[in-house]
């Protein structure tokens, strides 16, 4: 009786433990489609890189990809970075909570700060992308040097004149330059960066990246800046509808998103 009612136990297990192993297999085909797709994206992101850097006449790794997560689900996140290890966040509690779990990538903050978030992104960015203020400029100075840190940053630049958008004017930047120097000696100012306007055409952003970098040609011009050795070399610019326009232009990081994401629900 003992070995019938083990055998019973066993068979009407049979069916649920099937379902599980189907289950278990589903979930397999999943993931290595999910790395799949993004191993794809990203080969097709970089050869269109190439492909622009070669128009333009400029060396492949002249151009560094930031590849924003903002919206993208952790998974993602994993299966990306075996083939990548730069990444982008909008929102400085969220870049903190990733760069936690995955503290040997390169994490750069692209969203607009707040000046009260300043220490919290200071502390985790590798490179802020969006200093758009004197204020805030002067916020990140006062913090790095108590902090005893010397982070990277980009001056964010409204070329196009947008009132949607935030950043410096040109012009406010000129009149500001030389408070600009004195808080380069307390963080390292890499460069520009612009947000182009909203468009289904690449080509309407490239009078804002060309302006952007004719603009960081005569910055670095500038006496004081040659001799603080403020040559602005990063031009943050181009994102997944624009990146190639912006290369053409000499962005040298640019920020894509929803291209490495492609096909993913």
């Amino acid at each position: 009786m003992a070995r019938f009612r083990w055998a019973l136990v066993r068979t009407t297990e049979l069916p649920r433990f099937g379902k599980d192993i189907r289950r278990h297999e589903q979930q397999q085909v999943f993931e290595l489609n999910t790395k799949e797709i993004i191993a794809q994206n990203l080969a097709a992101v970089r050869q269109d890189m190439a492909n622009a850097c070669d128009c333009a006449g400029r060396a492949v790794d002249s151009v560094r990809l930031v590849a924003v997560t903002k919206y993208a689900n952790w998974e993602w996140v994993e299966a990306l970075v075996g083939e990548h290890q730069t990444f982008g966040e909008s929102r400085p509690q969220q870049l903190a909570e990733r760069r936690a779990l995955l503290p040997n990538a390169e994490w750069h903050l692209i969203g607009q700060l707040q000046r009260n978030k300043v220490r919290s992104a200071v502390q985790t960015a590798s490179m802020v992308h969006s200093v758009d203020s004197l204020k805030l400029l002067t916020r990140i100075a006062l913090v790095a040097g108590e902090l005893n840190i010397r982070p990277q940053i980009l001056l964010q630049v409204n070329v196009s004149a947008e009132e949607s958008k935030s950043g410096f004017t040109p012009d406010d930047l000129i009149k500001s330059w030389t408070d600009v120097i004195v808080c380069h000696k307390a963080v390292e100012i890499t460069g520009l960066m612009t947000m182009a306007p909203a468009s289904d055409d690449p080509e309407d952003a490239r009078p804002g990246f060309r302006a952007l970098a004719e603009f960081r040609d005569r910055l670095r011009s500038n006496d004081a800046a040659q001799r603080d050795g403020l040559t602005l070399p990063e031009l943050s610019m181009g994102m997944s509808s624009d990146f190639a326009v912006a290369i053409e232009e000499g962005s040298t990081l640019v920020r894509i998103g929803r291209r490495l994401f492609k096909g993913l629900a």
